[in-house]
């Protein structure tokens, strides 16, 4: 056998694995975005066109679910954006235990999200929870009902995504921080350069593009964001915090309308390359200014 052939065969069952799981899933749910089809059923797809794209567009209630994605998303990443900068401002200097308190505020982004919205449901509960049993003490009148009213349920969501996503955002800010070169704090030093000019023309230039790309992973998966949601609200009360991922399962998976479900996945994944590509035009436009 030949080298070439060698290698072929190594790289051969990489390939299938990486179309059977992949690639084949993509072309399958873009096929049958384009039909009527119940995968529970025993009938073969029909083809209606863009009937399901059509449908999911004119009908109200998908857009009020992209509505209070794009609420969560604004929300969430921006407060975790600002908090994990300024805790990372907080841990870019020398203290003492400042590796033990920075491993202690990095563990939320270990745990599962859907544990995590869990955790946060009995935390959060009227009756024995935690927090609301504080709060009352405190103020001694009856808790907020964090996830049964329809007016505190998203500040709840935030809440909790908050607390799971800024040490995310601490650690790469962090990792920005750290690689900024001394050299330029010490000839800003010598010039006798304020501390605000030191931050805006020295440490957030320098740290812009790392920024902008945990923003982009940020902003990515909390548009996706389901376990979480699922597990603390299940989208209620009613529909209050049904994002478009618990939209999206409640159609494959309790309606099982398969192909109307295919279709609005494709729509979500529209929504993220736009979003996506904006990010990297930024981040483009940065590092050509650098």
């Amino acid at each position: 056998m030949s080298d070439a052939w060698l290698k072929r065969s190594f790289l051969a069952p990489t390939l299938i694995l990486l179309i059977g799981l992949n690639i084949f899933p993509l072309i399958w749910s873009l096929y049958l975005s384009f039909h009527d089809y119940n995968a529970t059923g025993s009938a073969a797809p029909v083809y209606v066109g863009t009937e399901n794209f059509r449908s999911i567009l004119n009908d109200p209630t998908t857009w009020r679910y992209f509505q209070t994605t794009a609420t969560f998303v604004t929300c969430a990443v921006g407060l975790e954006f600002l908090l994990g900068f300024g805790l990372a401002m907080l841990f870019n200097r020398a203290f003492a235990g400042r590796g033990f308190w920075l491993t202690l505020a990095l563990l939320p982004m270990m745990l599962s999200p859907a544990i995590v919205g869990l955790f946060w449901k009995f935390l959060l509960d009227p009756t024995w929870g935690f927090i609301t049993h504080a709060i009352s003490i405190v103020t001694r009148q009856s808790p907020p009902e964090w996830l049964t009213d329809p007016d505190n349920v998203m500040k709840a969501l935030v809440l909790v995504d908050v607390w799971m996503w800024t040490p995310f955002m601490l650690l790469i800010s962090l990792a920005g921080l750290a690689a900024v070169p001394k050299s330029l704090y010490e000839a800003a030093s010598v010039d006798r350069a304020s501390a605000l000019f030191r931050f805006f023309r020295i440490t957030l230039p320098m740290i812009a593009p790392l920024l902008l790309v945990a923003l982009l992973f940020r902003t990515m998966d909390a548009f996706k964001l389901f376990d979480m949601v699922y597990t603390l609200t299940n989208g209620g009360p009613g529909d209050a915090s049904e994002t478009v991922s618990v939209s999206l399962y409640r159609l494959a998976f309790q309606q099982f309308d398969t192909g109307k479900a295919c279709a609005l996945a494709y729509i979500m994944l529209v929504i993220v390359i736009a979003l996506s590509n904006l990010y990297v035009r930024m981040l483009v436009k940065i590092k050509g200014e650098l």
